[in-house]
């Protein structure tokens, strides 16, 4: 069953990725944006499942029943030993998927520079998934007349953005009364920043301070700390290109909105609640562990010392701490490579004097626990 299904979501695959080169390559405008997007946020998705179910990963979510969604589906391949997906091919692929969300629940504005980019990264990643896990390429679904997608030779990801900023400043102008067009390219730089953050979602508040800082002249890189870091591996030509984004090494480090010195207009509202939605039980049951073994694995990890796993909500006089999937992550490995019961037992006997080393042979003694006072 599961090689059939693995063919059925491949096929599936295949026909969106036809279809957005397709709506690429099509001499109407009209919808063009949004069909390239939808088809090609729906091939990955789709070859992301292929490719964990081939490797017998699990593609449901046992709660509701359904299979995962997208960004699940990301998670579980930058996971998984066999794929590996490397931090800038996930952040294509969230960018994509930040993109297609606004065009398929909003609006935005992609220009077509910064839609070949993403359309032909998004071409070289499948092809590069195909070969690593099945042992094709993509040129052998395509007849040989065919480029996947044809346009002018791509230019500097930098130079293209410092274009794009300049276009909504001038748009922002007073007397342009062209804000509505101004605001759909934010959100389109906006959506971008997915490149490097992943729980990226453009709201209108983010929209509100963005066109704020650049009435007010602010430059791009103080606008939009984070695409200062963006930039692209170019190889080849025609059929053979490969197009990957990459991150700047020259790029200067990026700031965080707990430095004062960062404009408003740099910091991105997130989601708190969305990023740490993980209780102590629903931690547990997500990894099989008892409560107890899950919070001794937690403790031994330093999970509940590490802010990027850990964060407690206040209601009133009640504390609840959440957890992200940063932590269940490193849990769930931990839980493959080590002694669960043999790191239960190291930290119960804390008390009795003694601490413990643990490896995936098991835990032993190491020294008295008053030499760690």
């Amino acid at each position: 069953m599961a090689k059939k299904e693995v063919r059925i979501l491949k096929g599936k695959a295949i026909a969106s990725l036809l279809n957005a080169m397709e709506a690429f390559n099509s001499p109407r405008d009209e919808g063009r944006s949004t069909s390239i997007l939808l088809h090609l946020q729906h091939s990955f998705e789709m070859l992301l499942k292929a490719t964990l179910v081939h490797l017998g990963e699990d593609v449901f979510d046992d709660q509701l029943g359904r299979s995962i969604g997208f960004e699940s589906c990301v998670k579980k391949a930058s996971q998984h030993p066999k794929v590996k997906l490397s931090a800038s091919d996930a952040g294509t692929l969230r960018a994509i998927d930040a993109m297609r969300d606004d065009e398929q629940h909003w609006y935005n504005q992609v220009s077509e520079q910064l839609l070949y980019l993403h359309a032909r990264a998004g071409i070289t990643l499948i092809d590069d998934l195909l070969h690593l896990v099945f042992q094709e390429r993509l040129a052998s679904y395509l007849p040989h007349r065919v480029l996947p997608v044809s346009a002018e030779a791509p230019r500097d990801v930098a130079l293209i953005l410092d274009e794009e900023y300049a276009e909504i400043a001038r748009l922002l102008q007073p007397g342009r009364r062209a804000g509505y067009e101004a605001r759909a390219r934010i959100r389109t730089l906006l959506a971008m920043e997915a490149h490097f953050e992943a729980e990226t979602r453009v709201s209108q508040r983010d929209v509100g301070r963005v066109e704020r800082g650049i009435k007010k002249g602010e430059s791009r890189e103080t606008v939009f700390p984070k695409l200062h870091d963006l930039s692209t591996s170019i190889d080849g030509e025609g059929i053979t290109l490969k197009l990957r984004f990459t991150k700047s090494l020259d790029a200067p480090p990026v700031r965080y909105a707990a430095d004062e010195a960062v404009p408003a207009a740099a910091i991105r509202e997130v989601d708190l609640h969305r990023k740490y939605h993980r209780s102590k039980a629903d931690l547990a049951k997500a990894l099989d562990l008892s409560t107890a073994r899950s919070a001794a694995l937690r403790a031994h990890l330093g999970i509940d010392n590490d802010p990027a796993c850990l964060h407690e909500f206040t209601f009133g006089s009640q504390i609840h701490p959440r957890y992200s999937d940063k932590a269940f992550a490193l849990m769930k490995e931990a839980v493959r490579s080590l002694d669960i019961d043999a790191i239960w037992k190291a930290h119960r006997s804390r008390r009795n004097g003694k601490t413990y080393e643990c490896t995936a042979a098991g835990c032993k003694a190491d020294r008295p626990a008053d030499s760690d006072l």
